[in-house]
């Protein structure tokens, strides 16, 4: 028995299937609907004075330095302090042992004494021998000679008199006092030690805190602007302990080097903070900010809202509607966790500060309050 095949009944078959297929695209469109919002959160750009600053790495330094020497030698009979401890100007540190110059003292003040004697009897012969010289009744030779003999002994006395200044100089180098008001180190030489007078190496180093230089450099083109406002008055600084950022200390730019090091083209600036607290310490490093100038009314937003795209730096502003548009911005001052948008804002915009990785021009979004922020685009 042969087979005959209907070509009209496979056609049949297949436009079934294509319109079933068809059915279902359609159906399932219309559930699909507009795709749903992009959850985000958002900021509000702000108007506001923002400070113009320069930021760089400084350097604490004390502003005065003392290392502490003995000026006369002998054995070291007294520490009058605790190492690390403040100290006052003019409070005693160290005792040397006196006796050696207590003795040179009284010999000078007993060689003084006797020539003190001699002077007076020769002063008393001259006056004798200038009545007898005027009388013919002695040589004017002998005169001469008395003459000269009282001269002498009254250099003596000068001489003796030096000589009791100078011991009672040294012996008042037995005491040695703090030159300066600050906070002792290292005690380096311990008591019972014999000390030298003028030793290279140190009893201890004095450093004055209260307050504190901290020194910095800047590219040599921002010099001419440095000048220009120091000229306008003073210009304040800001120094931030790292991992502190809370914990600003404020102080006055007071010193521009008169020359630019060439091999790293930057000016090298000092300035002098109160440090009343303490918070600076010398030898730390820390952030610094000088303040230039104060920009008025500029627009500012959060720093984790600005994106970066081929075209430079961009961030997404909400419409009216909840959707968003890509907005090119051109940044300029950086303080603390937001960014002063020198181009782009007017300071009416609500921009995206969490969640742009979702999104794109035109894509509409819901405002959420809570939840992690996702991972920016490294800027």
């Amino acid at each position: 028995m042969k087979l005959v095949q209907c070509p009209r009944a496979a056609d049949l078959c297949i436009a079934a299937a294509l319109s079933l297929l068809s059915a279902c695209a359609s159906d399932a469109a219309k559930k699909s609907g507009p795709p749903p919002a992009v959850p985000v959160k958002a900021a509000d750009a702000t108007r506001r004075d923002v400070p113009v600053t320069l930021r760089a790495i400084g350097s604490v330094a004390a502003d005065n330095t003392v290392k502490v020497r003995p000026r006369v030698g002998g054995e070291l009979t007294r520490v009058a302090f605790r190492e690390g401890e403040e100290v006052r100007e003019g409070q005693l540190l160290f005792a040397i042992d006196p006796r050696p110059f207590e003795a040179a003292r009284a010999t000078a003040l007993a060689d003084s004494a006797r020539d003190a004697a001699r002077s007076a009897g020769a002063d008393a012969e001259e006056q004798r021998y200038a009545e007898l010289v005027a009388k013919d009744f002695v040589t004017r030779q002998a005169y001469d000679d008395v003459r000269a003999n009282a001269a002498a002994l009254r250099a003596s006395l000068q001489a003796d008199a030096a000589a009791c200044r100078n011991a009672r100089l040294n012996l008042s180098f037995c005491s040695i006092r703090a030159a300066i008001a600050g906070r002792t180190g290292d005690l380096l030489v311990e008591q019972g030690n014999l000390v030298a007078a003028n030793d290279a190496n140190p009893l201890v180093v004095i450093r004055q805190i209260v307050p504190v230089r901290v020194g910095f450099s800047v590219p040599e083109r921002h010099l001419p602007e440095i000048r220009r406002n120091a000229a306008a008055g003073v210009l304040r600084v800001q120094a931030t302990v790292r991992d502190h950022a809370t914990q600003v200390s404020e102080g006055e730019l007071t010193f521009i080097d008169n020359a630019v090091d060439e091999s790293t083209g930057t000016i090298r600036l000092k300035a002098t903070f109160p440090n009343t607290d303490q918070a600076l310490w010398p030898g730390q490093f820390v952030d610094v900010a000088l303040i230039l100038a104060v920009r008025r009314d500029a627009v500012v937003i959060p720093i984790r809202a600005v994106q970066q795209g081929q075209q430079g730096d961009f961030v997404y502003v909400i419409g009216d509607d909840s959707s968003v548009a890509l907005r090119p911005v051109r940044l300029g001052e950086v303080i603390g966790d937001e960014v002063v948008a020198e181009q782009g804002l007017d300071g009416t915009e609500r921009v995206v500060t969490d969640g742009q990785l979702r999104l794109s021009s035109g894509a509409r979004v819901e405002i959420r309050s809570e939840g992690p922020p996702e991972q920016a685009t490294p800027r």
